[in-house]
This record gives C-alpha cells, sequence and structure tokens, in this order.
C-alpha cells in the first residue's frame, strides 16, 4: 500500500476541526465555567398564563437604560457643560455632528419611553401582587430605580440650557425648597446659590453623568441578581394547580429570545419616532427674560404639579406647597412599603381594598397627567 494512501483528505480534516464559535466558547467555559450558568438560566421558568405580557415590561425598561447609556455617551463627547457653551454645543451636535440629530432625538424619547415602561412595570409588579413575600426587596429597588429614572430626566433636562429646560428646572427646585427644614437648604445645594445659574449647570451635569450613573448601577446590579436568584413571581392560584395544567416556558433560551426580539422591535419603534418626531432645541435660556407662558415640567411630573397648582397657598397658618409636598412624600413612602404594609391572605376583603386604593391611585396619576397638560 503506499504512503498516499494512509492520509486522510484534507475536506475530511476540515469536517474534523471544531468550529470557530465552539472554540471561542470551549475558551470562554475553561475560564469561567458558562456550562453551570446556562444550566441555572435553563432550569428556570416563566409561567405562561394571560398576564405573561407584563413579563416583559421589566426587559423593556431594561433595554431603554442601556440605549440612555449608548446615547449618552456618544453626547457626551461633543457636549460643554458651561453656560455659555452649552446650547450652541447642543445646536452643533443637531446641526453639524453627522447623525448627531438622530442620536439627540433617541436619547431624549428613550428617556421618557424608560419611565413610561417603569410606570407600567411598578404598577404590574402592584396587582400582580409580585412584590410580596420573598420578594419584598425586590419591589423596593425597583421602586427606587423609578425614582432614579425620574432624577436622571429632571437632571438632564437642564443641560441643553433652552428657554423650556431653564424656568422648567427653576419651577422644580422651589418646590423642591418646600420641604420642611430641609428645604432651603436642599434647594442651595441642588442650584449652587439662590437661582438657576452655571453653578446649577455644572452640578446638574455631574449629578447626571456620575453620580446617578454610579448610584443607578449599583440598585439595577442588586434588582438584577435578586430577580434571578429568586426566579418570576408565580400568579394567583398557579401552585395549587395540578403539575400537569402548569404551562411554563423556559427562561433560557426560548424567553430571553422573544425578550430580544421584542427589543429589536423597540429600537425600530424608537428610531421611528426620533426620526419623524426629532427634539427640537428651542431658544437658548436667558436668565433675565421673563418666563414664557405656558412652563410645564416634563410629563412624569405633571401629575403633583397639576396636584399643588389646586391647593390653596396657605391652609390656616401652613403653606399649602408644603402640605402638598409632604403629602407626596407620604404618598411614596407608602408605595415604597407596600410589601411590608400587605399582609392579607389572598382573596381576602382587605386584599381587594388595597386594589381598589391602588386603582384609584393610578386613575388619579393618569387623569392628573392629562390635566397638567391640557390645562394652563
Amino acid at each position: 500500500m503506499s504512503h498516499s494512501q494512509d492520509k486522510t483528505p484534507p475536506a475530511q480534516l476540515r469536517d474534523k476541526r471544531p468550529d470557530p464559535l465552539a472554540r471561542m466558547y470551549g475558551w470562554a467555559n475553561e475560564r469561567y465555567q458558562l456550562d453551570g450558568l446556562i444550566k441555572f438560566l435553563k432550569s428556570k421558568e416563566v409561567p405562561m398564563t394571560r398576564a405573561s405580557i407584563w413579563y416583559y415590561a421589566g426587559g423593556v425598561a431594561l433595554f431603554l437604560f442601556v440605549i440612555q447609556v449608548i446615547t449618552g455617551i456618544l453626547l457626551l463627547m461633543y457636549y460643554v457643560p458651561t453656560t455659555d457653551q452649552a446650547y450652541d454645543s447642543v445646536q452643533y451636535i443637531m446641526a453639524k455632528v453627522h447623525f448627531g440629530w438622530l442620536v439627540r432625538s433617541m436619547h431624549a424619547w428613550s428617556a421618557n419611553l424608560l419611565i413610561l415602561l417603569a410606570f407600567t412595570h411598578m404598577f404590574s409588579v402592584f396587582f400582580m401582587r409580585a412584590y410580596r413575600r420573598p420578594r419584598e426587596l425586590t419591589w423596593v429597588t425597583g421602586c427606587v430605580l423609578l425614582g432614579l429614572c425620574m432624577a436622571f430626566g429632571f437632571s438632564g433636562y437642564l443641560l441643553p440650557w433652552n428657554e423650556l429646560a431653564f424656568f422648567a428646572t427653576k419651577v422644580g427646585t422651589d418646590i423642591a425648597g418646600e420641604l420642611p427644614l430641609v428645604g432651603p437648604l436642599f434647594l442651595e445645594i441642588m442650584r449652587g446659590g439662590e437661582d438657576v445659574t452655571g453653578a446649577t449647570l455644572s452640578r446638574f451635569f455631574g449629578l447626571h453623568v456620575a453620580i446617578l450613573p454610579g448610584i443607578m448601577t449599583v440598585v439595577l446590579g442588586l434588582h438584577l441578581l435578586m430577580i434571578q436568584r429568586q426566579g418570576m413571581s408565580k400568579p394567583k392560584g398557579w401552585s395549587s394547580l395540578p403539575h400537569s395544567q402548569r404551562r411554563a416556558m423556559p427562561f433560557f433560551p426560548q424567553f430571553a429570545l422573544r425578550d430580544m426580539l421584542l427589543w429589536f422591535v423597540v429600537l425600530n419603534a424608537l428610531a421611528a419616532v426620533a426620526v419623524f418626531a426629532p427634539m427640537h432645541l428651542g431658544h437658548e435660556a436667558d436668565p433675565f427674560a421673563p418666563a414664557p407662558a405656558g412652563i410645564r415640567p416634563e410629563w412624569y411630573f405633571l401629575a403633583g404639579y397639576q396636584a399643588l397648582k389646586w391647593l390653596p397657598p396657605t391652609v390656616g397658618p401652613i403653606n399649602g406647597e408644603l402640605i402638598g409636598v409632604i403629602g407626596m412624600g407620604i404618598v411614596g413612602l407608602l408605595v415604597l412599603f407596600v410589601p411590608f404594609i400587605d399582609r392579607t391572605p389572598e382573596g381576602g376583603p382587605r386584599r381587594r381594598v388595597l386594589d381598589i386604593a391602588g386603582f384609584i391611585f393610578l386613575t388619579g396619576l393618569i387623569l392628573l397627567t392629562v390635566l397638567g397638560h391640557v390645562l394652563e
């Protein structure tokens, strides 16, 4: 037999070589034990019920936060946080930088959608009772994340240094200054003085790009860790069903792939909105000009803003705005500690009262937001 007959054809040798992706996975698996992580993810299940659609709200909110980070970093490369250059730098981004207008519009619209999805996620968790034991701290960290998202919106609103943002920030910080005892000190810390100036812009910029992202990263990491450890909450009556009737989907890869497909849809919708309804810059802020008519805060602050407008200037010897701020603070604390307040059995009359209270709160929030937008 000749020596050439002992050789394996080159094509067969190539077929026996590991796939490049398999080699990469093997390299990473050897160092980080990915098999164990994938096994853990495959063991998790997502209940399949009529309410399953609400499980996607948290994932979409997370995706929008990632878009915020990416677009924010791109804007940061050209933005100058000074009163004499902030407006011009944003104008330069929109007019001169390639696709700068698109990036800024996507950043602004994704911020609004992020807060909307965070509210949607919070109320879906409330009405599905997914905050109950052992998920009390998951609810608390979620509420903190919602507050941080609103703080991101408030601090970022001033950065373009346009007319609308300047006067809306002035109104918003005035309301914060009504806090009892700490209000005046808090107001001076926020503004860097008695009025909204360049010091306020610098402080809001630092808050928006350094302090809040650091806090957000820690709280978001804790929130996601708790969700991964405890899994998806089960709907009412799930545990009492026979095992054969419990329809569920593996978290990985089925639910994860559906989640990513929804992200792709949201990204395309966001890009379409940014193209057909771009965010306009308006006029540059002039601290010495009178406030233009119709100044309002962003929509997610409109409910509180409208409620404060309806309060009388004084209630007896107490300032009306002070009562409103204290009342909103109490409502916020009640929402934060809902898991520790709700100790009622499933289906009990007290549980129905809590559901009705939640429905009234949601309806009032929507109604006040609409009225705050419509009414002068």
